[in-house]
């Protein structure tokens, strides 16, 4: 099912390409994230503006200058170990010497079973700490990605013998972004991960119905295995990821 959405960004401007290379930013993440930086290094390739240096590094702090720092964080399925990971790597230096962090989960780190007040929780609790230790450090925060869901029928039958639907999953993923959205909407900046997973190339969103209430999923056009990033997919959350970076 579709609504509609406002996704088309345009082209990067000259000014804002140069407010992206003036900054030093770290990003914490595991293979959707991966997606993302292949997609960066696509638009770089397609742009010959953008001039965006992308280090792989676990100690963003010994990267001279500004750069896109990115690195693999945690374990899949052990969203603690992702929050305290990020942490260990603020502590070698980036924390003090400020800039921009940002870390996300995946997909795989919430599940049917998963306690979403409880992992929210540690999760605001660890950002609080942060704030508090490395106050000139600005923190983005990254709502989960989504995935494709099974036809309604097909979970209607999983549901009939007692087993967890991918439409299970997906709603425990909103719930997170919605109790995101909620306590950092105005306060910091957001990268809606999850919202440029369930808009279409036409601005549209991918969702399906419970309880009167639309749970959104990831674009069929943005997958080929249901999860991580085609090329369109890669390019799409790039880019928009380069529109948030330009104004923070």
């Amino acid at each position: 099912m579709e609504s509609r959405s406002d996704a088309n960004r345009g082209v990067l401007s000259d000014q804002q390409i140069a407010s992206i290379e003036s900054k030093k930013v770290f990003f914490g993440h595991q293979s959707v994230g991966a997606n993302i930086i292949q997609g960066l290094r696509a638009l770089i390739v397609r742009d010959p503006r953008l001039k965006l240096k992308i280090v792989n590094s676990a100690d963003p702090e010994s990267v001279p200058g500004p750069a896109l720092v990115e690195s693999s964080i945690g374990q899949n399925g052990n969203p603690r170990s992702k929050d305290e990971d990020f942490a260990a790597i603020l502590d070698k230096g980036l924390g003090r010497q400020g800039g921009i962090a940002m870390y996300k989960y995946c997909y795989v780190d919430i599940d049917a079973s998963t306690n979403v007040q409880q992992m929210f929780e540690n999760y605001r609790e660890e950002i609080e700490a942060l704030r508090v230790k490395y106050p000139s450090l600005k923190i983005v925060h990254i709502t989960v990605p989504l995935t494709t869901v099974e036809p309604a029928t097909r979970a209607w039958v999983k549901t009939l013998l007692g087993r967890a639907t991918e439409r299970d999953a997906d709603a425990k993923r909103n719930e997170f972004n919605r109790r995101l959205r909620q306590t950092y909407a105005g306060r910091d900046p957001i990268f809606d991960l999850a919202e440029g997973e369930s808009t279409f190339p036409d601005g549209s969103r991918s969702y399906f119905i419970r309880d009167n209430e639309r749970v959104f999923t990831l674009a069929s056009e943005y997958t080929t295995d249901g999860g991580h990033l085609n090329e369109a997919g890669r390019l799409a959350l790039a880019e928009r990821l380069l529109f948030l970076l330009a104004i923070i």
